[in-house]
């Protein structure tokens, strides 16, 4: 599992380690590991020798990790020089070892700093730590945009300059690296959008954390395959429909009948037991799925189920209405995705005793709390733990980074890292439902149905995509479920 730590966490377990080794160790082991990563990715341009190099260094121990990584590369040959965003305060250790080195540092009083990083080959951004807040500074800006511009790999040290690395959040201008070689663990920051946009190509150096971050709750985590596969539900030699799952799905209307065929496809291909309809689209359903238990409602005279889900394509009348009530009014397991979203009662919610999980992407999200889509987007992390909160129920928050959140206090946030942007068509939302739904009904906890609903949808549509990429429909992401789940238990 990858996990990703706070700043402070991340803080507290350096101080100990600090404790422990002699004075300067750890920058020495983070330029280490840099120090490789740069040199592998000027590998394919002629290596390290003769390269050029600019480094781009503020404050700080960040400062001095990129100072003495220019040190490390100049005495491998390279042409390094230093731009101090801030020469009074750059760090006299790191700068003294490049000096040393042969590298050169200067300002951009002495230079124009603007040219110099549009010729180099490979341009290291030092200009801000992990507890830098909001955007670059001004005098920063020229510099940043010049390495964007140019054709040098963009290497970031530990995050990218103006990026938040809690929040993954962007409140101004910020460096975008064509890679991050980030130390001791992830942040956020690092796998959260808009952020994870800026980080490119992600590397992770050993310095030594780990056993000063044992036993501490992660932020974030992301499931493996290994994760993903002890999670599945395997029927045994002894298993019957029942056993399985029985999933109760509520979806489609006359207007959206294929919403009802997609949340259903996704739930039979997702191992489901059986699958009990409820909905005007019985006919269009039974037409592609022959197997599935069709009833014309209300929910609860449909029949015996260990979980629903409710709201794709359901509209927003009386009788969609009336569904959604008595679906919440039930002692299973409720997913409720798409319409069901706009007829939820918080306070119903919140007084269920049984799981309940809530599928908004950003827009449903933000009408949920009351705030505009664009504040969701540019802080996905913050307002899915709110969502959560608000309901007392697990949100999973869909987009470019999709984030499951529990609303048990301490619980580290999900975040989903098979998604692709292949996904962004309509319907794929409908199966992601009726995958989650047959996971809720097969015993899973809401946490873990909703992750790993959401890592097989994202690897379903990557199996259909194939290797290079290829436009896919929703029913293609549902078609390729199984070789998906295969993959995973192989």
């Amino acid at each position: 599992m990858r996990v990703a730590y706070s700043v402070e966490t991340v803080r507290a377990a350096e101080r100990a380690l600090m404790a422990r080794v002699p004075e300067g160790a750890l920058m020495q082991r983070a330029a280490a590991g840099l120090a490789a990563a740069c040199a592998n990715a000027l590998g394919a341009g002629g290596g390290v020798y003769a390269a050029r190099v600019v480094v781009l260094t503020g404050s700080g121990d960040n400062g001095g990790d990129a100072l003495y990584t220019g040190a490390r590369l100049a005495r491998r040959g390279a042409g390094v020089t230093a731009v101090l965003v801030a020469p009074q305060k750059a760090h006299r250790g790191g700068l003294a070892a490049l000096r040393v080195a042969g590298g050169r540092a200067v300002t951009a009083e002495d230079v124009d700093a603007v040219a110099l990083v549009h010729r180099a080959d490979l341009v290291l951004d030092g200009i801000v730590g992990i507890g830098g807040k909001g955007g670059l500074r001004p005098e920063a800006v020229p510099v940043a945009e010049a390495a964007h511009a140019s054709r040098a790999v963009v290497v970031a040290v530990d995050l990218p300059s103006g990026v938040d690395a809690d929040t993954g959040e962007v409140r101004g201008a910020a460096v975008r690296a064509d890679m991050t070689v980030t130390f001791g663990t992830y942040k956020p920051g690092l796998l959260v959008d808009p952020a994870a946009g800026y980080a490119g190509a992600l590397r992770l150096v050993d310095i030594g954390l780990g056993p000063d971050l044992a036993g501490t709750p992660p932020d974030l985590e992301a499931l493996q395959h290994a994760d993903v596969a002890a999670l599945l539900p395997v029927p045994e030699a002894e298993s019957d429909k029942y056993r399985r799952g029985v999933v109760g799905v509520v979806a489609g209307s006359e207007r959206y009948p294929g919403a009802a065929v997609l949340a259903v496809a996704g739930a039979l291909r997702a191992g489901a037991g059986a699958v009990r309809y409820v909905g005007p689209g019985a006919q269009a359903v039974l037409a592609r799925f022959p197997e599935a238990l069709v009833s014309a409602g209300p929910p609860h005279k449909a029949g015996r189920v260990q979980a629903w889900v409710v709201g794709p394509g359901l509209g927003d009348g009386p009788e969609a209405r009336r569904a959604v009530d008595d679906v919440l009014a039930s002692d299973v397991p409720v997913l409720v995705d798409a319409d069901g979203l706009r007829l939820l009662d918080r306070a119903v919610v919140r007084s269920r005793t049984a799981g309940t999980v809530l599928t908004p992407h950003a827009g449903e999200a933000a009408a949920l709390l009351g705030v505009a889509r664009e504040e969701v987007e540019a802080a996905r992390l913050d307002h899915v733990r709110r969502l959560a909160d608000a309901f007392g129920a697990t949100a999973l928050l869909k987009g470019s980074t999709t984030l499951v959140a529990s609303p048990e206090p301490g619980v580290p946030v999900r975040l989903n890292p098979t998604g692709t942007s292949w996904l962004a068509t309509a319907g794929s939302g409908d199966v992601l439902s009726g995958i989650t739904g047959s996971l809720l009904a097969a015993g899973l906890a809401p946490r873990d149905a909703a992750s790993v609903g959401a890592y097989l949808h994202g690897l379903s549509a990557r199996v259909a995509a194939g290797p290079v990429g290829a436009p896919v429909a929703a029913h293609d992401v549902a078609a390729a479920l199984p070789g998906a789940w295969r993959d995973i238990r192989s």
